[in-house]
């Protein structure tokens, strides 16, 4: 069975993952920086044995990994990796509804139904 989440448990759940989601948007524009000059080394390295760079993006792919496991673990859901969006699964009015936030907003500040997605985002005062 499914976890609803309340505002005050989400809230309270995005303070463990919103540090995490920061980690998440910086080893992302990391491997994007990287990524011109790296691929090619990672095609070499997977037929020689590998290389200190190579290597180093493995391990920063382990760690984001990790991370979104540890969000997805909190019951939350990550939507959008390039944002930082994260919807806590929540209860109103005999229907499943998102709790939604993103990275920046300073507070669990919006909902929306399931199928209206990111913009039919309303104000947490109508949850």
């Amino acid at each position: 069975m499914a976890h609803y989440f309340t505002v005050e448990e989400a809230r309270t759940t995005l303070r463990s993952i919103r540090p995490w989601i920061q980690e998440v948007l910086a080893i992302r524009e990391e491997i994007l920086q990287q990524r011109p000059q790296d691929w090619p080394l990672v095609e070499k390295a997977a037929g020689n044995g590998g290389n200190r760079r190579a290597s180093r993006l493995v391990t920063r792919f382990d760690r984001l990994d990790r991370l979104v496991h540890s969000i997805q673990d909190t019951g939350a859901i990550l939507k959008d990796l390039n944002l930082g969006l994260i919807d806590f699964p929540a209860w109103r009015e005999n229907h499943e509804v998102y709790l939604c936030w993103r990275s920046g907003e300073p507070d669990l500040a919006f909902w929306h139904e399931i199928d209206a997605g990111f913009a039919g985002r309303q104000p947490i005062e109508t949850f």
